[in-house]
């Protein structure tokens, strides 16, 4: 066997074990790796973390994965009722690691941004400290290309990437003069910020602007930690808020039981999980939804041929967990 042939050969097993891989995780490589032998959650522990729409779904079980571990919490969302649920929730499953002053709730609208820095000034006032914003408000859509209203385009991109970005600036503002530079800002992006899908052009067109201004943030601040943590279809209520063609209209539809969609629960782990270790660009999903991401980021050329077989109702059918 000469050397070209044994070259060969190791680059055919390569992408035979990483087929394999993809088939079985549910999340990328380097995230099911950091899970079995990265930095331990309880490496967070003391820690402050601000998570904002933490009154349900993959901030909320993000919120109960990290009380778990002794994170000190910041919850916000509109709802203080269901934040308060939550906060029972986290004291609850600590294990007697956070008092009740270790769980702040923070009602707050992101789309109020002249309230942003109120809001960072009550999370210093209360903690002294912020490590980790964890910018996981937001909404998605369903709509066709062609019928959306402009002021769809507008209302989404305020709600999913200018007050995200304001919250944002604030605090690495904060990191840069008061914490040496240092700090840890996270995302809840989605599949959409990594490859374009049918019938959620705002939405995907919103989230592929973060991925471009956290990866400038990235370049330009050094040694601030960026996170942008990509889900696929995760078993929550979000469909009933998404947006849709219409600025008055929500989707308002619930996704149905037998849908084949990750849990909150595995996402929220997942994500603190990408927060313990700092990982810059992470995605979980069930099958095929890892498979098809992962020939999105590394085979471009690829993508597109995939996307033609499937068609736009194959690729709707696999984002709606069918």
């Amino acid at each position: 066997m000469n050397i070209l042939e044994l070259i060969g050969i190791v680059v055919l097993l390569y992408y035979i074990i990483n087929l394999m891989l993809w088939i079985v995780l549910d999340s990328d490589i380097e995230l099911a790796v950091k899970e079995k032998f990265g930095q331990p959650l309880s490496s967070l522990r003391g820690k402050v973390v601000w998570i904002t729409g933490a009154s349900s779904g993959i901030g909320k079980y993000l919120a109960l994965d990290l009380a778990k571990y002794g994170v000190r919490l910041v919850i916000s969302a509109r709802r203080e009722n269901e934040l308060i649920k939550v906060k029972e929730e986290c004291l609850d499953n600590c294990h007697g690691l956070l008092a009740r002053d270790d769980i702040l709730i923070l009602k707050m609208d992101m789309l109020d941004i002249d309230k942003h820095e109120d809001h960072f000034k009550n999370v210093i006032d209360h903690f002294g400290k912020l490590d980790i914003l964890v910018n996981n408000a937001g909404r998605s859509q369903r709509a066709e290309w062609d019928k959306i209203d402009i002021q769809v385009d507008r209302d989404l991109f305020e709600l999913d990437v200018f007050s995200v970005i304001n919250l944002s600036r604030v605090v690495v503002r904060y990191f840069k003069q008061c914490a040496g530079g240092i700090g840890h800002i996270a995302i809840t992006s989605s599949g959409a910020g990594l490859t374009a899908l049918p019938f959620s052009a705002s939405y995907c067109g919103a989230k592929h602007a973060l991925h471009g201004y956290f990866a400038s943030l990235k370049v330009e601040e050094q040694k601030i930690d960026v996170t942008v943590f990509c889900p696929g279809p995760i078993a929550t209520d979000f469909l009933q808020e998404s947006f849709t063609a219409d600025p008055n209209k929500k989707y308002g539809e619930r996704i149905a039981s037998d849908d084949r969609r990750m849990t909150a629960e595995r996402c929220g782990h997942l994500f603190a999980v990408a927060l313990a270790n700092k990982t810059y660009q992470s995605w979980v999903g069930l099958f095929p939804v890892s498979l098809l991401l992962y020939i999105t980021q590394y085979f471009p050329n690829l993508r597109l041929m995939v996307m033609k077989i499937l068609g736009t109702r194959g690729i709707k059918k696999i984002r709606e967990g069918k």
